[in-house]
């Protein structure tokens, strides 16, 4: 696993437990909301993976990015699928995705490096 994938899982899962451990309703509520979401349903959880990458992308939240990346490689989502999901993005959101875009192509690698 690459550094900077290490980081970012570490920070984020640290965080995420400081947070909850706030005791906020809405906000622990929000989290549970979060994850049911993602499970699967009529639509399969990868499925909704790689909706959630395509709206995160929309929004050029890289965080959300990177999540929702990590998340479809576990899933079995590939490098192809990966980059239609991408280029729905980048059609829906315009030029101002590609710097977002770079980003997540760029921990794309990483993950398929990984993997390899």
């Amino acid at each position: 696993m690459s550094q900077r994938l290490k980081q970012f899982r570490e920070h984020r899962e640290k965080m995420n437990e400081r947070i909850l451990a706030e005791g906020s309703l809405p906000i622990n509520r929000f989290f549970t909301l979060d994850a049911k979401a993602y499970e699967d349903g009529a639509l399969d959880a990868r499925t909704k993976e790689i909706a959630g990458l395509a709206a995160s992308t929309v929004l050029r939240c890289d965080d959300c990015i990177a999540y929702h990346l990590i998340r479809c490689k576990e899933l079995g989502v590939t490098r192809a699928q990966a980059f239609e999901a991408l280029s729905v993005a980048l059609i829906v959101g315009g030029s101002i995705v590609i710097p977002h875009l770079r980003r997540a192509v760029e921990l794309l690698d990483e993950l398929d490096a990984q993997s390899a």
